[in-house]
Order: C-alpha cells, then sequence, then structure tokens
C-alpha cells in the first residue's frame, strides 16, 4: 500500500513537471509550493523507510526543472546577445541605436536626424569636469538654437568611480552648469557590457574607433549620423569649435 502511494506521489510530480515543460514557463515560488504540497501529503502516511526516500524524489525534481530554468534563461541570453551583435553589424549610423535618458525614457537616436551631434561621456567627479561642462554648455548656447547643434551626455562611472550618483544625484550637479542639453542614462562605455551606441563607437576605423580612455572623450556626429571626429578627454570643449564650424 505504502509503495503504491509513493508510486502515486511520484506520479503526481511528474505531471507537474511535465505541465511546467509543455507551458515554458519560468519556475517560479507558487509552482514549487504546488510540489511540496504534494510530497508532504504522503510523506506524513508512509514509514520511516519510504521516507528517507523523500529527499531523494526533491532532489530529482529540484535538479531538473531548475537545470531547464537556466539553460532557458541561458538561451533568452544568448538571444539577446546575438540579436545585439547583428544590430552592431548592420548599423550604419548613430540613428540606428536607442538610448535611455536619464528620466528612464527610450530614446530613438533618429530624433536627432538633420543636427550636427557631440556625444560625450561625462563624469561629476573628475577633475576634468568644471572646463568640460562649463564650455559644454558655452558650445550650446551658442550654437544649439541657431545651427541645431545637439549634445548627447552620457554619464559613466567606469572611470575611477567618478560618477557614482544616481540619475536625480547626477541632475542635481550639472544644474549649477545651467544644462539645458540631453543628459542619458549612466552606461558602460567599455566591455561586455557597454552600451550598443558606444560600443559601435569604439568599433568605428581609423583615429575614430578605439577604447574609450577616460571621462569627456567626444564624438562630432554629422547631419547624416555620421561619425566625423573624436576628442580625447583632454581636448577642451572649445577646441571642437573649428570643425563643428564645419558641418554645422
Amino acid at each position: 500500500m505504502h509503495s503504491v502511494l509513493f508510486s502515486l506521489s511520484t506520479v503526481r510530480v511528474g505531471i507537474l513537471i511535465g505541465e511546467q515543460k509543455q507551458r515554458k514557463e519560468t519556475v517560479h515560488w507558487g509552482y514549487i509550493e504546488d510540489i511540496l504540497i504534494v510530497v508532504f501529503q504522503f510523506f506524513c502516511i508512509l514509514p520511516e523507510m519510504l521516507r528517507i526516500q523523500i529527499p531523494l524524489l526533491l532532489i530529482c525534481f529540484l535538479s531538473t526543472v531548475l537545470s531547464e530554468n537556466c539553460e532557458d534563461n541561458n538561451k533568452e541570453l544568448c538571444t539577446s546577445k546575438n540579436d545585439e551583435q547583428q544590430s552592431l553589424k548592420s548599423a550604419t549610423s548613430v540613428y540606428d541605436f536607442h538610448a535611455l535618458d536619464i528620466y528612464g525614457n527610450d530614446v530613438d537616436l533618429n530624433k536627432y536626424r538633420g543636427h550636427v551631434l557631440i556625444i560625450v561621456n561625462v563624469a561629476s567627479n573628475c577633475g576634468l569636469t568644471d572646463t568640460n561642462y562649463k564650455q559644454l554648455v558655452q558650445l550650446y548656447e551658442k550654437y544649439g538654437n541657431s545651427a541645431g547643434l545637439r549634445i548627447l551626455a552620457f554619464p559613466s562611472n567606469q572611470f575611477g568611480g567618478q560618477e557614482p550618483g544616481t540619475s536625480q544625484e547626477i541632475l542635481n550637479f550639472v544644474k549649477k552648469y545651467n544644462v539645458t542639453f540631453d543628459m542619458f542614462n549612466k552606461v558602460d562605455v567599455n566591455g561586455n557590457n557597454a552600451h550598443p551606441l558606444w560600443k559601435w563607437l569604439t568599433e568605428l576605423g581609423g583615429d575614430k574607433g578605439g577604447t574609450i580612455k577616460w571621462n569627456f572623450t567626444k564624438f562630432i556626429v554629422d547631419k547624416e549620423g555620421n561619425v566625423v571626429a573624436r576628442f580625447a578627454p583632454n581636448n577642451e570643449p572649445l577646441e571642437m569649435e573649428p570643425i563643428l564650424k564645419e558641418y554645422l
């Protein structure tokens, strides 16, 4: 009788696992709770000899379901990475990318079509911060309304941990420079977790590509979305003005 009950519990657990596989759902606690209730019901009426088999049943169940869940997650991760790689390969301009602004809104960079852009990685606690923010604001005030210049600033904490704050803290900081150009969400600009736009920028050929060396690396983008110049962190923004004028 006890053997029959144990077999029935095993079958019931197997059915629940099968249902989960068919639905291809991610494992959640409610589902695991159903399994534990079934097992506990039979555990209470089984003799001691059979009770020792219950942990084995649970181990079998958890290893089966959780391993499949990990496989599904890995497949999703691989698919996401493959899609990202495909997007990078097919990208021909900055207009092929999206980014979250500092308020968390998704921005299609195609909205900047027809504008000359400065794309820059920024930080609040860098020795270059004061000069760069002041001069970027100068350029924006001079050419923003009159010539359509747009500045896209991407905070990054990758260099010396010099941008540790939240989005709100960053916004509060840049207020003292009267920043009105577009601020984006904090991103990585190098490495496996780099934002796709920045991966694409670093993979450009010639003197425009290559690893981002420090805060305030600046790219000039023409009205067709092509990167036409790159400036190192130690180049002050006003040094870009002659090239900007060529494209405005």
